[in-house]
């Protein structure tokens, strides 16, 4: 989170990340000046008043009017201290819809079509067959009923059945064991966050009409496990020495998808409930850029497990999440669309979401800083699903199981109509 100190020794800064981030934020950066300059103006005068009481209070008594004197500018004083405070809630009000200024290296642009491909993984399989969609594919095998999910709760939440329910539950255990293997330590956190933890991770204010919330809006389900797996250590101070810290965890997520009104409305690509098992880490600032690299092989190295091609896409700054000051986002083939579609996204925040959860360590040298926070789908299941089923799909109507999950699978080998 920009803090009044980066404001104002750097307000360039703040209209340079802004207009990168293709913001046209004029009006809000006029207020935050005004705002700024109302509030130096009332520390002056309170300064002042407290300095003209200091003074009456080491003269030599002369009367009643020198104490009328000091109890009026002790009053004013405090009344301007409530005002300071009232005029620095407005500015953290308008400050905290403000996202994460860019890194200075990600590219500049407005769009995915400004977005950077860095590499590309394993070779999209030549099929000798017309290929069919994970959505045809699954109704097909009845592993996947979208009718009925819809059914009980409306568009956007799929019911997986049978096979295709077991091969999402071992798809699930599959990634956390990958992840625990690679130091990640596994968390069973709450699937509902109350405000503070959904303002540390930058859900709020400014997305709120994005979550599902609770009867009173106290509690909101999950939007994703990088919210609770941060907040594990809101309002804390860590030690140097146990940084980097690694977590893992499986929840399911539940999102409105609020703004994306037509888009990918078949299959599961975007639904408002899916199971995501995810990645977070808490870095020393130094560290946090190495650490993002590691977090973006920790997701990738799932897919190669699982043999799926894919590519790796630096995004843009008008194409990054609201907290990330730089993304990476991990793209699987689907063969049915003949292209890659985005089935991970790794961040590094740096310290915003730390100066908004108070996620703060120790330095051996007695210093405190904030950390930087970092997070990463490893994977979103329900993507990684429907790659599996688009990938291995088989000219007599069955789909294989990837080798890498047989063993998880009950020594099934495919998945066939039963």
């Amino acid at each position: 989170m920009w803090n009044l100190k980066q404001i104002e020794d750097e307000p360039d800064e703040l209209v340079l990340a802004l207009e990168k981030r293709g913001l046209n934020s004029e009006g809000e950066i006029e207020q935050l000046r005004d705002l700024l300059g109302g509030r130096k103006e009332l520390i002056r005068s309170r300064d002042d008043l407290n300095r003209e009481r200091r003074v009456l209070a080491r003269a030599p008594a002369s009367g009643d009017a020198q104490a009328v004197r000091a109890r009026s500018a002790r009053a004013e004083a405090s009344r301007m201290g409530d005002q300071i405070r009232e005029v620095e809630t407005r500015i953290e009000q308008l400050v905290s819809n403000f996202p994460n200024r860019p890194h200075s290296s990600v590219p500049v642009g407005g769009s995915s079509e400004n977005n950077v491909t860095v590499l590309t993984w394993g070779k999209p399989r030549e099929f000798d067959f017309d290929v069919l969609d994970h959505v045809e594919i699954g109704q097909r095998l009845r592993i996947l009923d979208l009718e009925r999910g819809a059914k009980i709760a409306g568009s956007g939440f799929p019911s997986f059945r049978g096979d295709g329910a077991v091969l999402s539950r071992q798809l699930i255990n599959f990634m956390l064991d990958h992840h625990r293997d690679r130091g990640y330590v596994e968390i069973e956190p709450p699937i509902v966050c109350n405000r503070r933890a959904s303002y540390g991770t930058g859900q709020l204010p400014r997305f709120e009409q994005e979550l599902y919330w609770t009867e009173g809006n106290t509690l909101a389900l999950v939007p994703t496990a990088e919210v609770p797996l941060t907040n594990l250590h809101a309002d804390e101070v860590l030690q140097e020495a146990n940084l980097t810290i690694k977590y893992t965890a499986y929840t399911p997520c539940f999102r409105r998808e609020a703004g994306t009104y037509g888009r990918d409305t078949r299959g599961i690509i975007r639904v408002h409930q899916f199971d995501k098992v995810e990645m977070v880490k808490l870095a020393k600032p130094e560290e946090s850029y190495e650490e993002l690299e590691r977090m973006v092989e920790d997701a990738e190295s799932v897919l190669q497990f699982l043999a799926i091609p894919y590519r790796r896409v630096l995004l843009c700054s008008g194409d990054m999440g609201f907290s990330a000051a730089k993304t990476y986002d991990i793209e699987a083939w689907f063969p049915s669309q003949g292209r890659y579609r985005e089935i991970s996204s790794v961040s590094n925040c740096e310290d915003f979401q730390a100066q908004r959860a108070g996620i703060r360590f120790k330095r051996r040298d007695g210093r405190i800083e904030y950390a930087h926070t970092l997070n990463g789908s490893g994977l979103a299941v329900g993507r990684t699903w429907a790659a599996v089923i688009e990938n291995y799909q088989q000219s007599d109507g069955s789909v294989l199981i990837p080798d890498a999950l047989r063993q998880y699978m009950n020594g099934l080998n495919d998945i066939r109509r039963r």
